[in-house]
């Protein structure tokens, strides 16, 4: 057994003394009438910014016409589909001979098929929008790929990356794909396990095609897409439900709603093969123009840029107010170590703004919310953990917004000129940036090297490679992840302690 000895009689001096020395910047703080209302105003203003910020209402996309996902995820799940019921286990069989489309570019119209336009064969729990699937598929510029469930997307080898034949075998839940370049030889291109799936499932053939996004100087332009599919003579196996092809229209609105109700998709038949016309999309919907009016979690908190701000300046008043008035000779003399001054002075302001947005986001999330729904905005759902992080990494944005304008306000020992350095560094790259007022490149660089990327770990929305959409920061998306972002503003936070802690050894009060 390990011996836990007590501390020694200097290190439990150091610990007191510390100790009392956090006190002493606490009770400075909170008897400062002006710091006390500021942290408050801090809160109040992120909560009431974003819930004005919700706007007024919304009658573009009611909340009940996006499905929601097996995950709980928001999908787009619109496609044209030709089915029949296959009762238990079994087997489809389709060579996908050609795939064509038209992209429609105001009242003009071009031929071309989208990249992620997608023809196969699929099996799905049901016509409800939202509810499990699988399918193997060729794409307009991806080659073969196996799908399910939305958000999971598998390339097919190397071998039949480019073949046509395809098939899909169901047995019981778990729904095998495989590719053939002839028809005779095959090759497996994936496997997906759908737990809970109906002994009776919807089967057949399908296209899609999302909508081709072009990004623009201010956002991007949407145009509609439609593609039609050629298949060949469709072999099935197993327990098919006698009968003729019925084709139909999925709508699960999510982001393609708005043109697939102009859309109109439909099949033939010819000897015993298919041709299909669809457009729409089956996949996860994410942030940026392809949310449409929606919100994400971090908009409902578009208030904590102005709490943080605030924060920033009570950081470098924390420190300049004691030198403009000539009070630092005093905490010196009664410290004499003034790095451990510095540290409490760090510790306390840190931890009151963390505090502060800590309680502003917990407050502000639900009840902007609430109100964006009520005025009939979609909220994009996030995991438990997503928002959790989100909350959370506000109230750290508060923090370290705060230490490091205490940080550089003990370095140059003036507080307004403080402030102006923190917007400088992490006010105006953010708003260059997000605001769409810089080029797509410029604003990538600036939200990797300088302070603003910390306000990564607020990002909920995902990358998905199998969505198209516009992956910048005027649509939401960091080029650095949540916590490496973050992690960039603390390595900023981390060097001006350190230069402000060297500085404060080495010259007079």
């Amino acid at each position: 057994m390990t011996a836990v000895l007590p501390p020694r009689a200097g290190e439990r001096r150091a610990l007191d003394g510390f100790a009392r020395l956090l006190r002493a910047e606490w009770t400075k703080f909170r008897t400062v009438r002006g710091w006390v209302v500021g942290t408050v105003a801090a809160a109040v203003v992120t909560v009431l910014i974003g819930v004005l910020g919700t706007g007024g209402p919304n009658l573009n996309h009611p909340p009940d016409a996006i499905p929601i996902g097996p995950g709980g995820e928001a999908v787009n799940d619109s496609f044209y589909f030709v089915h029949r019921a296959l009762r238990g286990d079994g087997s489809i069989t389709v060579p996908v001979t050609s795939l064509t489309g038209i992209v429609s570019v105001g009242p003009d119209e071009r031929n071309g098929v989208e990249p992620w336009a997608k023809a196969g064969i699929i099996v799905k729990d049901g016509l409800r929008p939202g509810s499990r699937y699988a399918a193997l598929m060729v794409t307009g510029g991806h080659g073969m790929r196996m799908q399910h469930d939305y958000v999971h997307d598998t390339a097919a080898p190397r071998a039949i990356a480019s073949a046509r034949w395809l098939r899909l075998v169901r047995s019981g839940d778990t729904i095998t794909g495989y590719g053939s370049a002839d028809g005779a030889h095959w090759t497996p291109a994936g496997t997906a396990r759908l737990p809970g799936l109906a002994s009776t499932v919807q089967a057949g053939a399908f296209v899609a095609s999302p909508m081709s996004i072009t990004a623009t100087g201010h956002g991007a332009a949407f145009d509609p897409a439609v593609a039609t599919a050629t298949f060949g003579q469709v072999a099935l196996d197993g327990g098919w439900t006698p009968g003729g092809w019925k084709g139909e229209q999925v709508r699960g609105a999510g982001t393609s709603g708005s043109y697939t109700d102009t859309v109109h998709g439909g099949f033939t038949e010819a000897g015993r093969g298919l041709t299909v016309t669809g457009a729409g999309d089956i996949a996860p919907i994410v942030g940026g123009p392809a949310l449409g009016t929606g919100y994400t979690i971090e908009n409902l908190l578009v208030g904590a840029f102005a709490g943080i701000l605030v924060m920033a300046v009570i950081g470098a008043l924390f420190v300049s107010a004691e030198y403009r008035r000539g009070l630092v000779r005093l905490t010196f003399a009664a410290s004499p170590r003034r790095g451990r001054v510095l540290a409490a002075k760090a510790l306390v302001a840190g931890a009151v703004a963390f505090v502060t947005g800590l309680v502003a986001a917990a407050v502000a999330v639900p009840l902007t919310s609430a109100r964006a729904r009520g005025h009939g905005f979609f909220i994009l759902p996030a995991s438990a953990w997503t928002e959790v992080r989100v909350v959370a990494g506000t109230a750290l944005l508060f923090a370290l917004a705060a230490v490091l304008a205490l940080a550089v306000a003990a370095v140059i020992r003036r507080g307004a000129a403080a402030v102006t350095i923190i917007v400088a560094a992490l006010v105006l790259p953010y708003v260059l940036a997000t605001g769409g007022l810089l080029p797509d490149g410029p604003s990538g660089w600036l939200l990797r090297v300088t302070p603003a990327a910390g306000f990564a770990i607020q990002q909920s929305v995902v990358r998905y490679p199998q969505v198209d959409t516009v992956y910048a920061p005027s649509s939401g998306y960091f080029p650095l992840p949540p916590w490496a972002g973050f992690a960039v503003l603390c390595a900023y936070t981390v060097v001006a302690l350190a230069a402000a802690a060297h500085l404060l050894r080495r010259r007079d009060a």
